[in-house]
């Protein structure tokens, strides 16, 4: 049945799919589908996140089910390019729209959703405010897509194993939403990680934020010692490369905000401290002063 639908989806065009999202195999049985790492549009339909898939002999797994109704169907049908398999459980690693808003669509395909309890939290505390954003975003792209939550909810961690593959899931605190998570798949060496890290572009800190957890939730993530990372933005990666933009980048900014504010400084000097050492990292313009100043806020009462 599978194999007949991919067939079908197969004969037709698929521009958006070619454009938006990018195929990167990370080991065996082991993917990243990477999204742009622009503004959510109308072109994308909230896509604008890596996702990572793990398929084994009785399924697949994915890890995010994409930012709406028909971002995750854009997803499905990336996975049928890559596997017969079902996907039979669709993780949710956070907050962020593209991080469950597709959720009703693999429901309604007989997957299971499992998130955090923090995250599910978050989820219904900004569902109008997610839909009302890509509604200005997405317009009529945003067509089918209701707030659907997880099936299954765990508090710290939630283990399951599917085809003889096992499945790591840890909350290790708050980091760029209320309810990150990462997952470790031990035998595939991989963790994919959410938005805890961010490659290639820099990452963004939000009212939703803890620019104070954040580097501690990393360092929980990099403990599993995994070879290949599959970021929340970005390619597949090493280990080495999301802590130079990830974790030390909130080291650094940090420190700057630290400093500005033992030498008494204030809210409206927070934009300009120095993060000129992470120019290089893509959207830098657009989110570095926005988050010294959310950190700014953050810790002025640390």
């Amino acid at each position: 049945m599978r194999l007949a639908f991919a067939t079908a989806i197969a004969l037709l065009p698929l521009p958006a799919l070619a454009d938006v999202l990018e195929v990167q195999p990370v080991t065996d049985g082991v993917w990243a589908i990477v999204g742009p790492k622009e503004q959510r549009d109308a072109a994308n339909l909230a896509n604008n996140a890596t996702f990572g898939l793990v398929v084994t002999d009785e399924g697949a797994v994915l890890m995010d089910p994409g930012g709406s109704w028909k971002g995750a169907e854009m997803l499905d049908q990336t996975i049928h390019t890559l596997t017969e398999q079902p996907v039979k459980y669709v993780i949710n690693t956070g907050g962020q729209d593209h991080r469950w808003l597709g959720n009703g669509y693999w429901q309604a395909q007989g997957a299971t959703v499992i998130a955090s309890v923090a995250a599910v939290e978050d989820h219904h505390a900004r569902a109008d405010q997610h839909m009302i954003g890509l509604g200005q975003f997405l317009g009529e792209g945003l067509a089918g897509t209701v707030p659907a939550y997880a099936d299954v909810t765990f508090a710290d961690s939630y283990a399951f194993d599917l085809g003889g593959i096992s499945f790591q899931i840890t909350h290790p605190g708050p980091a760029h939403t209320p309810g990150d998570s990462f997952v470790f798949v031990p035998q595939k060496n991989t963790v994919f990680t959410g938005d805890i890290v961010y490659v290639e572009r820099i990452l963004g800190v939000g009212e939703q934020s803890s620019i104070t957890d954040w580097p501690a939730a990393f360092e929980v993530m990099a403990a599993t010692g995994a070879t290949h990372v599959v970021p929340g933005h970005g390619h597949a990666t090493t280990m080495d490369r999301a802590r130079a933009d990830t974790y030390d980048y909130l080291m650094s900014l940090r420190a700057q905000i630290a400093a500005l504010i033992e030498a008494g400084g204030d809210l409206s000097q927070a934009a300009a401290v120095d993060q000129s050492a992470f120019a290089r990292l893509e959207q830098f313009d657009s989110l570095s002063r926005k988050n010294a100043e959310v950190a700014f806020v953050q810790m002025e009462f640390e």
